[in-house]
């Protein structure tokens, strides 16, 4: 994973993230893509990738598991007899101990795992991912540093943790933006012509995860088992703030 386009990469999903890390990767690996729902893996700037079966994409150096969190285990059980020794296997989950759980009961001794979670999404990362952030949860095999190493040459600020650590923070930094955002969808359209700074950045905010699709919503909040605890620390503080407000009034 050392800049040249010497490996071949296997991409398991060609959703919005899917697509998003063929537009990263696509200039260092040969990219070969599985995902049922599409019959042809093109990116809006007309770069095409090949396709092929579970065998095709799981037989790659590398393998990239751009899934949602609710399939991992099963599409890891799927893989796991293709997969040769040595092979790197990568997530890229919003949650980690749930995804990290699946992939080292499912996969095989012989392949290295690493969790990852970058912290953006195809629409913050639109103009590109240089500044952006990326989680890097290490699980089997040394080779995690050589992907850190590969991430920081794209300009990727890597933050190494534990999938624990990762999910008790995720679960405050990432569950109440998309709780806050979902609730302030289903306000109503928020207002454009009267707003100040701070109303134009929680517009911002809402507008970066508010199409996200419903499998990450129920990854980040109920796929994280810490979640539930910071919802519950949220609404109890919300409800205190209301009664005072209701006795002031």
């Amino acid at each position: 994973m050392e800049g040249r386009k010497l490996r071949s990469l296997g991409l398991f999903g060609f959703g919005a993230f899917g697509k998003l890390v063929a537009r990263e990767m696509g200039a260092h690996f040969d990219i070969t893509v599985c995902d049922p729902t599409y019959i042809g893996a093109v990116l809006e700037d007309g770069r095409a990738f090949a396709m092929g079966d579970i065998e095709d994409v799981a037989g790659c150096n590398i393998v990239v598991l751009a899934v949602p969190v609710a399939r991992m285990a099963h599409l890891c059980a799927c893989m796991a007899p293709h997969l040769r020794p040595g092979t790197l296997v990568v997530d890229v989950g919003s949650v980690k101990l749930a995804p990290m759980r699946a992939m080292a009961t499912h996969l095989p001794e012989h392949v290295e795992i690493v969790g990852t979670h970058p912290l953006f999404g195809p629409q913050s990362a639109a103009s590109g991912i240089a500044g952006r952030k990326i989680a890097l949860c290490p699980l089997r095999g040394n080779r995690w540093r050589r992907v850190a190493r590969f991430l920081r040459r794209l300009g990727l600020e890597v933050i190494v943790t534990s999938a624990e650590d990762h999910d008790r923070e995720a679960a405050m930094v990432q569950g109440l933006t998309h709780l806050i955002a979902k609730v302030l969808v289903e306000m109503g359209p928020l207002p454009e012509r009267m707003t100040t700074a701070s109303f134009d950045l929680l517009r911002e905010a809402v507008g970066m995860v508010k199409d996200d699709p419903p499998t990450v919503l129920h990854a980040i909040e109920t796929a994280n088992p810490f979640a539930a605890e910071v919802r519950g620390a949220f609404f109890e503080r919300a409800e205190r703030v209301r009664k005072q407000f209701e006795r002031e009034g």
